[in-house]
């Protein structure tokens, strides 16, 4: 047997081992990712998220990308598309709270969005939305016309 070869019992445990990792959850909205990531409403520092998607919207993998202090969060596109390309997704959705439970996008927010959105066009997987969290519900930049 060369290094490739498996027995169907071996098969099928990868099949099911991926099965049971994948999610059947559909994002088609903010309130979606909203209440997919609805832990992290209240959390004290901030956390930057990752939603890949497969092409029928349906969730391959939620994923903390990066844990900031209480107001920040530091992300370079390489850390959100690494996983992205790897789960082979067809789109994505960032996400990140807010502990002070504003839903007002700072300019280093729409900067993080802008950057990442060029880099989804170099790669060929679309940023479907950026999704600000806190304890007081959220904010979409798609749904306010700025993604």
């Amino acid at each position: 047997m060369s290094g490739t070869d498996y027995t169907m019992a071996q098969l099928m445990s990868m099949v099911q081992e991926k099965a049971l990792s994948y999610s059947p959850e559909r994002v088609t909205s903010a309130s979606d990712v909203y209440h997919a990531l609805a832990e992290y409403s209240c959390k004290e520092q901030e956390h930057f998220m990752l939603i890949t998607l497969d092409g029928a919207s349906k969730i391959i993998e939620k994923r903390v990308i990066f844990v900031g202090t209480l107001n920040q969060s530091l992300v370079h596109p390489r850390e959100v598309f690494r996983p992205a390309i790897l789960d082979n997704s067809a789109g994505i959705i960032i996400a990140h709270n807010h502990p002070s439970g504003t839903l007002e996008a700072s300019r280093a927010d729409i900067q993080i969005t802008s950057r990442l959105k060029e880099v989804a066009k170099l790669v060929g997987i679309e940023l479907l939305d950026h999704v600000i969290i806190s304890k007081n519900g959220y904010y979409s930049f798609s749904d306010e016309g700025i993604l």
